[in-house]
Parts: structure tokens; C-alpha cells; sequence
């Protein structure tokens, strides 16, 4: 037993790994060496069994990139996992820390301005639809456009527009669905006479 895992050995030979956290009804301290279980205890030890596989399959993911909640729950779905196995490991992975919907926001924000020019409305729509919750997604662009202006990539997005010489009307209608506001739009419009 390590870091709270249990190796558990079956009579047919098979081995798998728990996390205590992971189980319910049966207590840690009752398995051992030679240990029998039989009904609702041995559903709860496969169970926590399902549960430790399924988060070393989550964990990969996380070593990848940062993941959020609502992907996490997606990729694990479609690896087949049991619904009830995924909630039970994520849950246990967010109290852990190694799991933060707040953390995937900011990473995704800061990845996310290397190639785009969006302002806050259509940020707020992209991590809305990765399932970020509206107060996460809303702390997470506080600190982002507290540290990268809108206005400046307001102008930068107008530059880009008349570079590729294109009508007023379009450029506008650019920048409202790339999520700029219209103040902004007119604020960087008036400071480079659109």
C-alpha cells in the first residue's frame, strides 16, 4: 500500500489497483492478506477498482495539456467508462488539485491569444462551450484582460481587416462576431479613423 492504493490480488490470479477514496462500504484497514469479500463488499472493491483505472486514463490526459471538467467527462466517456465511475474520479481529482476547470480557463485563454484576435463575449462563448461555468469562465478573462488589453487586440484585428482591404461594413461585422463590443470597436475605430 502506497499514496493511498491497495493491490488487490484475486483468486484467479488477475491483480488491479484501488484507491481507498474510492471505496464505500468496505473499510481499508479490512483488507488484507488472505481477506474474502462476497456481495456488496466485493462490488464496492471492483468498483473502486473501475474507479483507479478509469483515473489513470484521466491522469494521462492531464499530463497532456490541462483539461477541463466537461472534456474530461467526455473523453472518458467515449473510452467506454462507467458514468458513475467518471464523476466518482473526478470529483476525487478536483479536491486533489490535479483537476481545475479555473486553471484549463487561464491556460486556454493564454494559448488561445497566440492565433486569435477575440475580445471578451466570444471568449466567454468559446470556454462556455468547452463547459467552463460562467464564474470561472468570468474570473478567468478578468485576469486575462487584466494582463492582455482588449483595445489592443481591437486594433490589431481592425489592422489585420484592412490589410486584407476590406469594406467598412464588413470590418465591422468582423469584429462584433470575433466578440469585440461596439465601444471597443469605435474606440479603436476613432483612434485609426476607420
Amino acid at each position: 500500500m502506497s499514496s493511498g492504493c491497495i493491490k488487490i490480488t484475486t483468486e484467479e490470479g488477475p491483480a488491479f489497483f484501488i484507491r481507498k477514496a474510492y471505496l464505500i462500504h468496505v473499510a481499508p484497514e479490512a483488507i488484507s492478506s488472505g481477506s474474502v469479500f462476497s456481495g456488496e463488499d466485493e462490488e464496492d472493491i471492483i468498483d473502486a477498482g473501475f474507479c483507479y483505472a478509469a483515473e489513470s486514463k484521466a491522469l494521462s490526459y492531464l499530463a497532456r495539456a490541462e483539461q477541463s471538467r466537461f472534456n474530461l467527462t467526455r473523453k472518458l466517456g467515449a473510452k467506454g467508462i462507467e458514468k458513475r465511475h467518471i464523476e466518482k474520479v473526478l470529483d476525487y481529482l478536483e479536491r486533489e488539485g490535479s483537476l481545475s476547470d479555473a486553471r484549463f480557463a487561464r491556460a486556454w485563454l493564454d494559448t488561445r491569444k497566440i492565433n486569435h484576435l477575440e475580445g471578451r463575449s466570444r471568449l466567454a462563448l468559446e470556454l462556455a462551450f468547452r463547459g467552463i461555468a460562467r464564474e470561472v469562465a468570468d474570473a478567468a478573462l478578468d485576469e486575462f484582460f487584466s494582463e492582455n488589453s482588449e483595445d489592443e487586440s481591437c486594433k490589431k484585428a481592425l489592422e489585420k481587416c484592412r490589410r486584407r482591404r476590406m469594406r467598412e461594413d464588413k470590418i465591422i461585422n468582423y469584429l462584433l462576431r470575433h466578440g469585440f463590443s461596439q465601444k471597443t470597436i469605435r474606440a479603436a475605430a476613432d483612434e485609426s479613423e476607420l
